[in-house]
Formats: C-alpha cells, structure tokens, sequence
C-alpha cells in the first residue's frame, strides 16, 4: 500500500481526573491551605498522617525539615527535602479542617432537623447548636460528624 494513514484522536475516559495541586502553603503547625489546580481551596491537617506511618518519621522530629514542603513539578504530590512526599490523591481524601457557621447552618437545612434534632445527632445541648448556628467556634470533632451525616444522608438520597 502507498500514501499516509491517518488515526483519529481519540482520548479514553475512566474515571475522574487525578487531582492535581497549584500551590500549598503551611497555615499553622502541621495544617496547610492546599490550593487545587481546578480552584478549589481546602486546608487539611497533616498530623494525624506525619504520626500514622514510618516514612514521615524525620518530619515528626524536625520542624525545620517540615518547612521545607512544596508541590512537586507535575503537581500530583506534595514533597520535602529528604525524598519524603505525599500523593495528592492522598491529600485530596484527608477531611477539611474545621468548618465555618454558614456550612454548619446548610448542614442542618440539608438535612432537615430543628436545634433539638441537630442535637440528638450530635449529642450536644441544644443550646450549643444554637451557638453554632451563631458565631461560636466548630470544633473539629463536631465539623466531622456534621459532615459524616451529610455524607450518609446524600448516599442514602442517592440509592
């Protein structure tokens, strides 16, 4: 046969795309603010990671090592001096820290319980739901039981 073949440009699909990272920048302690390379914004703790597996020992022991975090060149994991990264499929799974009054009001809308119900789920006074309704603070804790019961409730929704 003689002239040129040609094959279409055909891409293949499966599954979302791999997260990819813009920038990262230490916020407090061993919490960063992860800025992802499609806009999103999240600010996750690392700790309970660092203190969860052997690789991340000499971070555990050297603050100064730990300073040295940056997003490596493809931008699918972060990295420190010393060869020690973390994926960003990794960093993508770790829960936000903390949560602002506004979500936690929309958490409750969402689901649809009063003071007394949001109460009963958390097993807090209904006086400390109301004052997270407010201004008050969301500990921790609570942000991840809030967001666990959204989470079960769009999974239900969804079956």
């Amino acid at each position: 046969m003689s002239g040129t073949a040609s094959m279409p440009d055909d891409f293949i699909t499966v599954g979302r795309p791999l997260p990819r990272i813009a920038s990262i920048m230490i916020d407090d302690r061993k919490r960063v603010r992860v800025t992802w390379r499609d806009g999103g914004v999240t600010t996750v703790d690392l700790e309970p990671v660092i203190q969860s597996h052997r690789a991340f020992i000499p971070l555990r022991e050297d603050d100064d090592l730990f300073h040295t975090l940056r997003v490596n060149e493809d931008g699918n994991a972060i990295r420190w001096d010393d060869d020690i990264e973390l994926s960003a499929e990794w960093l993508e799974r770790l829960p936000p820290v903390g949560m602002e009054n506004v979500e936690f009001r929309q958490a409750m809308k969402m689901l649809g319980l009063s003071l007394e119900g949001m109460a009963a789920q958390l097993d807090v006074s209904r006086r400390l739901v109301a004052s997270y309704r407010g201004v008050q603070p969301i500990p921790a804790h609570i942000a991840l039981a809030v967001r666990y019961l959204v989470e079960r409730a769009t999974l239900r929704h969804a079956q």
